[in-house]
């Protein structure tokens, strides 16, 4: 095996490892065990467990950024759903260290991890004003996405936790939340008063 896929190999582990258990309690020794190697081969390639944590949410990120960027089919609202669900999905395979990076004060998150996460944020806006075909969007769209994008979040914290409903009531829940936000900022900004009746009319 190449460096590169065995270095790729820790971080699956470690990415499998932190999708049941919280990332601060995975330890070195840990990766080692899971990735069927050495710990003196785990640390050739990472000094601590924080470059792990580091290196795990890079390629998490890529993959989530790449999930809600895939090409779709279907209507406006479909393809919102669609990529919801990349979404969700994400959440679910990493549902552990998803929690732990997210929720206040987690002793993994840094600035580095932080921008990566902001970097995934700003990637799901844009990705709907792609499906909007927005290419200009006011200032009060962007707030309204931004804050959506937050509700999201907050909801697939509680949710990963609780359980109480089933994904496939979730994700259209999650889309009907954009289109009532948006709703709501149309009273404020009548520059989006055509794509409202456009999602209405999909709903």
């Amino acid at each position: 095996m190449s460096p590169e896929n065995r270095k790729q190999a820790l971080i699956d582990a470690a990415l499998e490892l932190f999708g049941s258990a919280a990332p601060e309690r995975v330890t070195m020794e840990d990766v080692a065990a899971h990735a069927q190697v050495s710990r003196a081969l785990v640390y050739r390639y990472f000094s601590n467990i924080e470059e792990i944590h580091v290196a795990a949410l890079r390629t998490s990120v890529d993959d989530l950024v790449a999930r809600i960027r895939r090409e779709r089919d279907g209507d406006l609202l479909t393809q919102l759903q669609d990529t919801i669900g990349e979404f969700v999905a994400f959440a679910e395979d990493h549902a552990a260290g998803y929690i732990a990076l997210l929720r206040g004060g987690s002793v993994i998150a840094t600035s580095e991890t932080a921008a990566m996460v902001d970097e995934a944020r700003h990637a799901a806006v844009d990705e709907v004003l792609v499906r909007l075909e927005i290419a200009d969007p006011s200032p009060f769209l962007l707030l309204t996405l931004r804050c959506w994008v937050a509700a999201c979040e907050g909801a697939l914290l509680t949710w990963l936790q609780e359980r109480t409903l089933a994904r496939e009531e979730l994700v259209p829940w999650l889309s009907g939340q954009l289109v009532a936000m948006i709703a709501a900022t149309a009273g404020h900004d009548p520059a989006i008063a055509a794509f409202i009746a456009k999602l209405e009319s999909l709903a």
